[in-house]
């Protein structure tokens, strides 16, 4: 898959295109993926995805709380290149764009630079200046300009459409079986090994790796603990992530990643490491003692090994 950073000349045969955001690249956007595969080969062209960073909402409601992303731009760019797309477009999400018309958008961007031989978007797609650009709109523009247009189905996982937003109340609420669900695959958070306090190795006797994550705006899950599958230099562990603020042991408020690798020694700092969430243990509790905290990481860490038996077991990892 070819990355392009704007709308620079590239030379693309017989374009056969999609847009949006594909925050978490969830199966409902595997689905448009596939429509879009189907109409390149029918074509005889090439597929292409247009995606936007910073997500759309950041600028069009910039007083609002950020909704938090699913996918990082590189975490995105390295699911799509599974998919066998041809080019991959990241256009720069700012008021201007916002401001185009979706007939403008489709005249100067799609056909006038791109050559537009195909269109395929999802059932409720809308884009343009105050979302006006829909499927109907959109095939008066493909009869106007002579390129072919699709409108896929809704994707629907046990008669409850698919979307990002469903998948990020999932994951406040820290239902990991339904965030996998949706997605397709496990949720990953990535970023880099950093010093930490050392309280888990000197106090209570759980050394953990403090992950700081890439991106500021990926979206964490509920506080609380976690069963995790933990991926660095293609080594594969497993463990435990504790995401919140430490109440046993700090008072600052602020949200930390920690991860207890088991059977796992050695310097972990400056790594880059990826948490796949597996399953959740218990939400975050302030316990009275030091004694206390230690004997429940104990048992949550017969929690977590009971869990991946059982999913080993399943053929699960």
């Amino acid at each position: 898959m070819k990355v392009h950073y704007g709308l620079a000349p590239i030379h693309i045969v017989n374009p056969v295109v999609t847009m949006g955001s594909f925050d978490g690249v969830h199966k409902g956007h595997r689905q448009v993926i596939d429509g879009l595969k189907r109409c390149a080969e029918k074509l005889e062209g090439e597929t292409v995805i247009i995606t936007f960073d910073p997500h759309p909402r950041e600028v069009l409601y910039p007083l609002e709380k950020r909704p938090g992303i699913l996918t990082t731009l590189k975490e995105k760019i390295q699911i799509l290149s599974f998919y066998g797309i041809d080019h991959l477009i990241v256009l720069k999400f700012t008021e201007e764009l916002a401001g185009h018309t979706y007939s403008d958008f489709v005249k100067h961007i799609l056909v006038d630079r791109m050559g537009i031989k195909g269109l395929v978007v999802g059932y409720d797609h809308r884009f343009g200046k105050d979302r006006k650009g829909n499927f109907d709109t959109l095939k008066e523009l493909a009869e106007k300009y002579h390129f072919y247009i699709e409108q896929e189905n809704v994707y629907t996982c046990d008669q409850v459409n698919i979307s990002s937003t469903k998948i990020r109340t999932a994951l406040e609420l820290g239902d990991i079986a339904k965030v996998k669900e949706f997605l397709g695959y496990d949720y990953t958070i990535s970023g880099t090994v950093v010093h930490g306090d050392k309280i888990g190795k000197k106090m209570i006797g759980f050394p953990t790796a403090n992950l700081k994550i890439d991106d500021e705006r990926k979206l964490l899950p509920a506080v609380g603990g976690y069963v995790v599958r933990v991926l660095w230099e293609e080594k594969v562990y497993y463990g435990m992530l504790n995401v919140g603020v430490r109440p046993t042991v700090s008072q600052t408020g602020i949200i930390r990643l920690e991860v207890n690798i088991f059977d796992f020694e050695g310097d972990l700092y400056g790594k880059e490491m990826k948490v796949q969430l597996l399953s959740r243990i218990r939400g975050e509790h302030k316990f009275d003692t030091i004694d206390e905290l230690r004997l429940q990481l104990q048992k949550d860490k017969i929690t977590a090994q009971h869990f991946l038996e059982k999913d080993q077991l399943k053929g699960n990892i």
